[in-house]
């Protein structure tokens, strides 16, 4: 079995790293593609794949192809690379805003696509993918979900679900790495010094998010024990109401959902 990445961004890298960390894929089955080849030839090196910077090349052959790249370049990228394509080949895609119809637009006639919207913990098995297929058998569909069970959890969805998981998971990475960063710097104000104050402020998310999910507690309940009357905790959480960050929030999922449906239309 082959399986062809093409793109090593971010994105890109965090499946790889997770798909082989878990062994279900082997290393030497698996091509990485990248116009810049110094960047591909260091993950080659690090994951032990085979390095790729001819996308055409790197389909060839291949049995499944992971195109990590960015939708502003996916139908330049899909365009090169359609005609090396097996004609079972599943072309697996993770960029935001490109659809079913687009994608198969750019393929032969009866292509079988998988549209993924992950993110970025897919490196630490923490992921979220929301999976939607087009012309999938069975079998090859259930493949892919068990691949991607391996970097977390999967929500297998019609399309326009997939869409909306992916302005909370897709994008959320970004607005908790921007939460910590603000816990630790006022942590720092307080005196306890950065490396820690990173360290204690990403823990208490990453445990905070555990307990929800193994517990199965509304996390309203959870912040409301934590809110001891006339206590600290409170006095914080109205704090943070006050300075809107429920409204903020709320606000970059419905952007990145404008974003998404911009994209949509190229």
């Amino acid at each position: 079995m082959i399986f062809s990445v093409i793109g090593t961004g971010n994105m890109g890298r965090a499946l790889v790293g997770g798909f082989i960390s878990s062994g279900i894929l082997d290393p030497k089955d698996v091509r990485l593609c990248d116009i810049d080849e110094k960047k591909v030839q260091e993950l080659a090196a690090e994951t032990g794949c085979q390095p790729y910077t001819d996308a055409a090349a790197a389909v060839t052959g291949a049995d499944y192809v992971l195109l990590a790249v960015k939708p502003q370049v996916f139908d330049k990228t899909v365009s090169s690379l359609a005609s090396s394509l097996k004609s079972d080949a599943v072309v697996i895609s993770i960029a935001a805003g490109v659809t079913l119809d687009r994608i198969s637009g750019l393929l032969a006639d009866g292509a079988s696509i998988v549209r993924v919207m992950p993110n970025t913990p897919a490196l630490v098995g923490a992921s979220v993918c929301a999976v939607c297929t087009k012309n999938v058998d069975e079998t090859k569909s259930a493949w892919v979900l068990d691949l991607l069970k391996t970097c977390g959890i999967v929500v297998p969805c019609d399309e326009k679900t997939l869409d909306a998981i992916g302005c909370v998971s897709g994008t959320g990475p970004a607005y908790v790495m921007l939460f910590i960063e603000a816990m630790a710097d006022a942590a720092v104000k307080l005196g306890i010094p950065r490396a820690t104050a990173l360290e204690i402020a990403a823990m208490t998310v990453y445990g905070s998010g555990k307990l929800m999910v193994e517990t199965k507690t509304h996390p309203a309940i959870l912040k409301d024990q934590v809110c001891s009357p006339g206590g600290t905790t409170i006095e914080g959480v109205l704090a943070l109401e006050k300075g809107g960050l429920r409204a903020a929030v709320e606000d970059a999922v419905i952007a990145a959902d404008i974003k998404t449906k911009a994209l949509q239309k190229g």
